[in-house]
């Protein structure tokens, strides 16, 4: 037996912005939204139903964002963790999501000793977590 890891859904105060944010931040596009739930997907995913479970199990995944009623008020015990291609310039990448309403967080990471990060963390508009890689190719 296998399941499909289909989406993360993510809590929201306002989730038409929050995943308007996320979509621009990852390259992605909107394929549903309401008043209380917003799903993005990768702008080359096929949405079209799959026949085969073969087909249905490697279909990528997306986010959603959903409508609930108070703020968030504590660490996230999951959050994503994004990587710029070698191509690209990591500082550069961090700015722009400054830029856009991005905050540094400090979670503990400061407490490592001098060079063993090699990520950054940020958070989201509504204070979600996440972290910025080193640049990779694969």
């Amino acid at each position: 037996m296998a399941l499909r890891w289909y989406t993360v859904v993510v809590d929201s105060r306002d989730p038409s912005s929050l995943a308007r944010w996320w979509a621009e931040t990852l390259g992605w596009v909107i394929v549903f939204e309401t008043d209380e739930e917003v799903v993005v997907v990768p702008s080359g995913a096929d949405i079209a139903p799959r026949e085969t479970l073969d087909d249905w199990l490697t279909e990528g995944q997306g986010l959603v964002f959903v409508s609930v009623p108070e703020g968030k008020t504590i660490k996230n015990r999951l959050h994503l963790d994004l990587a710029p291609h070698t191509t690209q310039d990591r500082d550069a990448e961090i700015a722009a999501l400054l830029e856009r309403g991005a905050t540094h967080v400090e979670i503990g990471q400061s407490d490592a000793a001098e060079g063993e990060v090699t990520w950054t963390v940020l958070a989201d508009p509504e204070g979600n977590e996440f972290c910025v890689l080193s640049s990779r190719n694969r």
